[in-house]
Order: C-alpha cells, then sequence, then structure tokens
C-alpha cells in the first residue's frame, strides 16, 4: 500500500500535534502517524501546562499560531500564577488540565484543520534514495518517506520526527529496566537503528514520572488546601496577565 503526501509527521505527542498542524495549516498535505489515536497528546507525567519555561514556550507556540494554549484553556481545571511573591520577570502561568479532556480537544483540533489526515501506525523504516551533491562525489540520501509495521508505504517530500521517549524506549522502575515508551505501551524498536545507519547520532534524555499514590490512602484533612486563581484567565493569545496583588502593575 502507497500514500503519498508533502509532509509525514511521526508521533502524536504535543510537539507532534503542532508540527502537523503548522504544515497543514502552510498548505501541505500532512499525515500525523501515530500509535494509539486515543492518546493523541497525552499528558503522561503532570496533567499541567505552564511553569517558568513551559509557561513561556505555550505563549511563544500560540504567537505562531499554534494550538496548545487554546487546548488547555478549553480542558483546564484550576489556573495559578506562580510567583507572584517575587518580581515579575519570574511570574509564571499555570493550568491544571483535564486529562482526558485535553487528549480528545486535541483530536478535535486535528481532526478539523484542513489538510491533515491521522494514521494509525508504527513507523519502523525511513525510505531514502540516493544522491550526489554536485560538490562531491560522496554518496549521500535523502528522504523520501517511512515504512510502518504493518507493512504500508507512505511517502512524503519530508518527515518529521517527533517520537519522544519511545525510540527504543527503556523505563527504569525502581531497579527494574523495562523496554517501553510509557507504561503499558511498548517502544519504538528498528527507527533508530533506521536513523543512525545514515550517520545520525542518537541519545536518551532521561524524564521522570511523579510516583502516584492512592487517593484512599491520603488524609486530606491534614493537608492545606491551594486553591486556583478567583479571576482565572487564558493562557493563550499573549495577552496582557491581570496582577493578583493590587500593589503590583501588570506585566
Amino acid at each position: 500500500m502507497n500514500v503519498n503526501y508533502d509532509v509525514i509527521v511521526v508521533g502524536g505527542g504535543h510537539a507532534g500535534c503542532e508540527a502537523a498542524c503548522a504544515a497543514a495549516n502552510m498548505g501541505a498535505k500532512t499525515l500525523l502517524v501515530t500509535m494509539d489515536m486515543n492518546k493523541i497528546g497525552q499528558m503522561s507525567c503532570n496533567p499541567a501546562v505552564g511553569g517558568i519555561a513551559k509557561g513561556q514556550i505555550v505563549r511563544e507556540i500560540d504567537a505562531l499560531g499554534g494550538k496548545m494554549g487554546l487546548v488547555t484553556d478549553a480542558t483546564s481545571l484550576q489556573f495559578r500564577m506562580l510567583n507572584v511573591g517575587k518580581g515579575p520577570a519570574v511570574w509564571s502561568p499555570r493550568a491544571q488540565c483535564d486529562r482526558g479532556k485535553f487528549i480528545w480537544e486535541w483530536r478535535r483540533k486535528l481532526d478539523e484543520t484542513k489538510n491533515l489526515d491521522i494514521w494509525q501506525d508504527q513507523v519502523c523504516e525511513l525510505i531514502t534514495e540516493p544522491i550526489v551533491p554536485s560538490s562531491s562525489n560522496e554518496p549521500k540520501s535523502q528522504v523520501t518517506g517511512v515504512r510502518t509495521v504493518w507493512g504500508a508505504t507512505l511517502n512524503a517530500r519530508c518527515v518529521i520526527i517527533t517520537a519522544g521517549t519511545f525510540l527504543n524506549g527503556l523505563m527504569h522502575i525502581g531497579r527494574k529496566m523495562v523496554a517501553g515508551g510509557r507504561i503499558a505501551e511498548p517502544a519504538v524498536v528498528g527507527l533508530t537503528e533506521s536513523i543512525t545507519c545514515h550517520g545520525i547520532r542518537t541519545a536518551r534524555m532521561k524524564t521522570g514520572t511523579p510516583v502516584r499514590i492512592d487517593k484512599r490512602s491520603v488524609d486530606f484533612s491534614l493537608l492545606t488546601e491551594q486553591p486556583g486563581e478567583n479571576r482565572p484567565y487564558p493562557v493563550y493569545r499573549c495577552r496582557r496577565v491581570p496582577c493578583v496583588q493590587t500593589d503590583r502593575p501588570d506585566p
């Protein structure tokens, strides 16, 4: 089976969703390939968008026409402006989101984007063809598509890989090491080797997932409630952020 596109995006996480929308909105016929269409934009580690680093990035994404801020506002449960006890330079928005609704809101955004299709499958190999640069006789290759574990050949002028932790993924649970991209989800095997055989170096970046606890084991009467803002405001559209303290000007 052969399918032709301008752009193929491999991986349906946050980066993959934004890349697919951006390419499609620029008029390119785009295909997003993901292992599970029911876990697009999955919030694996922490169901929050924001913080000093990520909060700034989300607003930059929004300024470029991205969707993450819109999805966050549509699925937010609680909003807080962090670090208001310090100077405005370190104030940072953070929204806690509904994990399930976040996935389906992202899915709705993707489904409504023109020029964009979604393919549920696992990419296992890059397809390349040799080229010879005019300034050198050294053999080189260019990517022309991908091949999946189910035997589909997907052709494209450009391939964007946003596979995250799934490429030869390795999970550390206590002293045990288990192959996987996320808990109970398999690692992607073969694609990394298909990339490195072309001279591209790869390495692992560690991420960490907070420990989950049983709600029934917690005595909430001993804890201090941390409520959200009384007047929540949206994360997106780079709007001026209203101050939560009357003696401080808006940033």
